[in-house]
């Protein structure tokens, strides 16, 4: 038995055949980049459904540099806040603090998706590299404006004198999210160039804390001696700390200076983690 032969494509009233209609067009690479970039940073956030013992840990180490620390050293008044309690001007330090501590041990989950085969998988897909980074380092970032929320609760229960205005909050998550995506890119960069989790560890231990201390989270700058006050000038948590204080607490900041800075520093560490990427995939 023959096929049934296939139906003729129609033709118009003239006898002419109509054109087969055009194939859609694919989309501009400017106009996929965001969507791949949201997709990637989802898909990191959903491991929070899973486990979020991370979160609830981490807010132990922030609530004891306030209750201990900022209260102990409000009562010495030993160093000059301009007027400011000291608990209220240690509160964005702590923020900056914590949401850097989740930032910058980052690199350890890229290092263990390269071990497990996902990180492979996600290289051979059409995402740009720098999407994946930005992605993961916005996710990073969104995780540290959790633990923002945790503290900035604390520190209300303990009578810090923040400001509630929506505008400043929403400046307040922007510098969360730029400095703790900083530092994922940061950590990612390192463990690009050490390819090991033991070694990742270890110079994420050895950084943090003169990232802390080298900063203005615990005192001002004008108290620092010069070669202190030089560190802290070419140190991004500087810039974070100082804008949260300035939208916190209406305290004098350099608000154009401090987001510049930090928006400079994630696109220079995510091009820096962007290069090194395939690096560590090998």
């Amino acid at each position: 038995m023959s096929a049934v032969p296939a139906a003729p494509p129609p033709a118009s009233a003239d006898g002419a055949r109509a054109p087969l209609p055009a194939p859609p067009r694919a989309r501009a690479g400017w106009r996929v980049l965001p969507a791949r970039i949201v997709a990637m940073c989802a898909v990191e956030l959903q491991k929070l459904r899973h486990d979020r013992t991370e979160l609830y840990t981490r807010a132990i180490q922030p609530a004891l540099w306030l209750l201990i620390f900022g209260e102990t050293f409000t009562r010495i008044r030993a160093i000059p806040t301009g007027g400011v309690p000291y608990i209220d001007y240690l509160a964005p330090g702590i923020i900056a603090q914590s949401a850097m501590f989740i930032a910058i041990f980052y690199g350890i989950q890229i290092i263990w998706e390269r071990d497990s085969g996902v990180l492979t998988k996600l290289l051979v897909t059409p995402t740009p590299r720098a999407a994946l980074v930005t992605g993961k380092a916005f996710a990073a970032g969104i995780k540290a404006l959790i633990q923002a929320v945790v503290v900035i609760v604390i520190a209300a229960l303990l009578g810090v004198a923040m400001t509630w205005n929506p505008l400043r909050l929403l400046g307040v998550a922007a510098a969360v999210i730029l400095g703790s995506a900083f530092f994922a890119c940061l950590s990612v960069t390192i463990a690009g160039i050490v390819l090991t989790r033991d070694r990742l560890m270890g110079i994420g231990q050895a950084i943090t804390m003169p990232l802390f201390f080298g900063s203005n989270a615990l005192y001002p700058v004008a108290v620092m001696p010069d070669w202190l006050r030089a560190v802290s000038a070419v140190n991004p948590l500087s810039y974070q700390v100082d804008a949260l204080r300035g939208l916190l607490l209406g305290t004098p900041a350099h608000l154009p200076l401090d987001f510049a800075v930090l928006v400079l520093a994630a696109a220079a560490g995510i091009t820096a983690a962007s290069s090194l990427l395939g690096r560590l995939a090998r």
